[in-house]
């Protein structure tokens, strides 16, 4: 009892200070809220100082911050979310519809990542269940690469070629079901990958356990066993997935614009980027009681479907020491020979040359992968973003597989806060770390990494609470083993190779987040080669020269497949074997008469049957 108070209280403390530190926005940002209200409604409006009075005094601006939060926080308890500062109309009203589509789209996006997780754990289901050994070859390089693509190229692709050129699905707008669609695959597509890659990570270790044999042998149904199978992993994926379901609803925001979906990542956004205080407010609060639903009903679901063995220590460790895939090392040195060739042909070229009368050439001798829409060297842009934005993105990743798995330790202080940070848009979190730290080039940085941990953090508790209920725990803590070595010795070394695994699952959309915020005006700006801005400059010639996005997608692609392949060959350490014991030394055979005298004597059998 008292730790789930004290969880709650925690979780509404830091609810309220992501809410106040989002009401101090303008302040923080030194910035006249008057004036960027005024641009908002009328940007052709002069901003004199008469017209900024008139815009404070209606707003209230000049009773300072405090006030405004405490005129705000107080209509929350007659259900009165305020009015919005752009438009004068009461928030709620607009909020809650937007809230509603993108549960909704949440809904059509799950189930679409439902499915593309089990057809990337197809193959090990179905060598799992029929007892067989399970391998990976191809899928995982195939899910990297889908899991590496940007969600706003995937679903400017399907809107260009399945609503626009073929015509089976609309392509803008949302009027009801069939609107649904394409937005729904362009988010559930990656997120099933993830998903996906983190169950086929746990899916031998649950066929390896004894009830698998058996049941085989019985001569179960292979289905019943795959069913099974994933229950038992389901308890460690369950927080994880409860992450993407805030991540598909507050995160949409490039997919919400190019559908045009009024949802609430794109309301959020909108109103973050005018500063409409009360609307950002009240859309961040809703995505942050989301957040404490999803993470609840988690936990709940991982309980019931773990049942008291994790009370009892009556589970066995899923993390089993294995050797790598067949050919992965073969596969990590082509990917890598791929990354490296475009890398070292790019960098002689210059990525600023501009040639006007060669604009969006296609790919050729002079232009390897094509040019621009300026006519710039897409082979020259391609690789000297790949410099900054793969070592930045190397070096977050590192600091947050280290963050993350620090704070794993610590589920009650982690697991409230990661829910928190969690439920806040990327570009919200952009735009307070800019507010913070200013708009300098560590800004989009700090930005990723102060969200980047969250899925990483979850991801160890889970494991941990698991692998804490392992048989082999139990019988070591009883003998009198302690805690630094129950977690050096046992804990971290079954924890840490599916938690990196999962680190590098990341590190493409850690490098395509990084370059997006460049585009948003909060990173690096052009005429900079990032891989975001190459991918958002060219995305309006999608259809004309759809080489232009090809090329930085292809190369994202293929780092995805890179880091994932090199994942695999990431596995838990085997055991020590105990030393063999030494045979004790034979003493010298002795002959003859002493031989007689130290042999002890002979009893017959009768005298042992006597004896009996």
């Amino acid at each position: 009892m008292k730790t789930t108070l004290g969880t709650l209280l925690w979780r509404t403390a830091l609810a309220a200070a992501l809410v106040c530190g989002i009401g101090l926005l303008p302040w923080l940002t030194r910035t006249d809220p008057a004036l960027t209200v005024l641009k908002a409604r009328a940007a052709d409006r002069d901003a004199t100082p008469e017209v900024l009075a008139a815009v404070r005094d209606r707003l209230g601006l000049d009773d300072g911050p405090l006030h405004l939060l405490g005129r705000w926080l107080g209509g929350l308890a007659h259900g009165d979310a305020g009015r919005s500062w752009l438009s004068g109309e009461p928030v709620a009203p607009g909020v809650l519809p937007a809230l509603g589509a993108s549960l909704l789209l949440m809904a059509v996006a799950l189930a679409v990542a439902v499915a593309t997780a089990a057809l990337v754990c197809a193959r090990t289901l179905r060598r799992g269940a029929r007892g067989r050994r399970p391998v990976r070859r191809g899928t995982g390089t195939a899910s990297a690469m889908l899991a590496a693509l940007p969600e706003f190229l995937l679903a400017s692709v399907l809107a260009t070629v399945v609503g626009v050129q073929l015509g089976w699905l609309p392509a803008l707008g949302w009027y009801g079901p069939r609107w649904t669609v394409l937005p729904a695959l362009a988010l559930g597509l990656p997120a099933g990958a993830v998903l996906g890659r983190l169950l086929d990570d746990l899916l031998p270790g649950a066929f390896a356990e004894p009830w698998a044999a058996a049941a085989v042998a019985r001569g179960i149904p292979a289905g019943r066993i795959a069913r099974h199978a994933v229950r038992r992993c389901l308890p460690g994926l369950l927080p994880n997935l409860a992450l993407f379901t805030v991540g598909l609803t507050g995160g949409a925001v490039a997919v919400e614009q190019l559908f045009d979906i009024p949802g609430l990542g794109r309301t959020t956004l909108r109103a973050a980027l005018a500063q409409d205080l009360p609307v950002l407010q009240a859309g961040t609060l809703l995505l942050l009681l989301l957040a404490a639903g999803a993470a609840a009903a988690a936990r709940l679901a991982a309980r019931l479907l773990t049942g008291p063995a994790l009370r009892d220590g009556a589970l066995p460790t899923l993390h089993r020491p294995a050797a790598p895939p067949r050919r992965a090392a073969h596969r990590a040195l082509v990917l890598g020979g791929l990354l490296l060739a475009v890398v070292l042909l790019g960098l002689p070229r210059d990525p600023l040359a501009l040639d006007t009368a060669a604009r969006l050439r296609p790919p050729g001798a002079p232009h390897p992968l094509g040019t621009d829409a300026l006519g710039r060297d897409l082979l020259a842009r391609v690789a000297h973003g790949a410099l900054h934005t793969l070592l930045l993105a190397l070096a977050i990743t590192a600091v947050t597989l280290v963050t993350g798995v620090l704070l794993g330790l610590l589920p009650r202080l982690s697991g409230p806060l990661a829910d928190t940070v969690n439920a806040v848009p990327p570009v919200l979190a952009a735009l307070l770390t800019t507010a913070l730290w200013g708009s300098g080039g560590a800004a989009p940085a700090l930005a990723v990494a102060a969200v980047a941990w969250a899925p990483l953090a979850v991801h160890t508790s889970a494991l941990l609470r698991q692998e804490r209920a392992a048989l082999h725990l139990a019988a070591t803590r009883g003998l009198g083993a302690s805690r630094t070595h129950v977690l050096r010795r046992h804990l971290l070394p079954a924890v840490l190779p599916p938690v990196a695994r999962h680190a590098l699952l990341r590190l493409p959309g850690i490098a395509l987040a990084l370059a997006s915020l460049g585009f948003l005006g909060l990173g690096a700006q052009p005429p900079s080669p990032e891989w975001g801005l190459l991918l958002a400059e060219n995305q309006p010639y999608a259809e004309r020269a759809p080489w232009a996005v090809l090329a930085p997608a292809a190369v994202l692609a293929l780092l995805g497949a890179l880091a994932v392949t090199a994942a695999q060959g990431i596995r838990p350490p085997r055991p020590r074997r105990p030393p063999r014991p030494r045979p004790a030394p034979t003493a010298e055979p002795r002959t003859g008469t002493d031989a007689r005298r130290q042999a002890p004597p002979r009893e017959s059998a009768g005298a042992v049957g006597r004896k009996g």
